[in-house]
């Protein structure tokens, strides 16, 4: 995040100190990168508007608003964009994700970038805890909520983290989930469309895993709940998206079995 203060005096003197960073680049396909943009976790400039890239594995910068222009850039995950214009209406879906091109700058250059995929918060760094990750956006942002409880038993005690973001986004839900709650990567957003109950099976799941599952609840092609469940002989965890108005709820439920 950039901060920026400016002290005056009446008639006497005026002076800025500005600081500045540059981006990182990486080169790769559209969701093809690993690499990691570490982003800056500070109180955002509310002057320029900023978006983060949400795509774990980078998102394509392109010469015009079409996905069959150029690519003349690739931003890592976790890139903090400039915004110079949005594009108000969704004019295509991508990996379930409905949007359109921004124009954006990154890196000194200009270009468009499907905003699908970019969002006002900044990422989860790789290994942040549930509450580590909420102390940070509550620096910055007004409506998060984390809470944790605790229950059960003596012999099969529950732990309970609660996150909610102040968003109506299935897929800016998702994709935070995803990262502090350990979700495979495997699982991909569903889509809003389909079937009122799917289940979808973890492909390899590691010995001793007994249930590695993601659950998706619609009606009438509309998202209710996606749930990931994870179970071993001793020990079982749930995590759930929900939509809750204009919020978005996030919650995982841990037992010892």
């Amino acid at each position: 995040m950039k901060t920026v203060k400016f002290l005056s005096l009446a008639l006497v003197c005026s002076i800025a100190f500005i600081s500045c960073k540059n981006e990182t680049t990486t080169t790769q396909n559209e969701i093809e990168s690993n690499d990691l943009a570490i982003a800056e976790t500070t109180i955002p400039d509310t002057s320029v508007s900023y978006l983060y890239v949400t795509a774990s594995t980078g998102l394509s910068l392109r010469e015009y608003n079409n996905l069959q222009s150029d690519k003349i850039g690739l931003m890592p995950y976790g890139t903090k964009v400039k915004i110079i214009s949005t594009e108000e209406n969704s004019t295509m879906t991508i990996g379930g994700i409905k949007g359109g091109m921004d124009e954006i700058e990154f890196n000194h250059k200009k270009g468009f970038a499907f905003n699908g995929y970019l969002s006002k918060f900044f990422p989860p760094e790789r290994d942040i805890s549930a509450k580590g990750y909420a102390e940070e956006l509550q620096n910055a942002y007004k409506g998060v909520i984390y809470s944790e409880t605790n229950g059960g038993s003596v012999s099969a005690p529950t732990n309970t983290e609660t996150l909610v973001l102040p968003t109506n986004q299935w897929h800016e839900a998702f994709y935070i989930a995803k990262e502090i709650f350990s979700i495979p990567s495997e699982f991909t957003f569903p889509k809003q469309k389909g079937k009122d109950h799917k289940v979808i099976q973890g492909k390899k799941p590691e010995n001793g895993v007994m249930v590695c599952e993601l659950h998706i609840s619609r009606k009438d092609n509309t998202l209710e709940t996606i749930e990931y469940k994870y179970k071993t002989k001793k020990f079982e965890s749930t995590v759930t998206i929900i939509k809750n108005g204009e919020k978005m709820k996030i919650s995982k439920t841990e037992k010892i079995i």
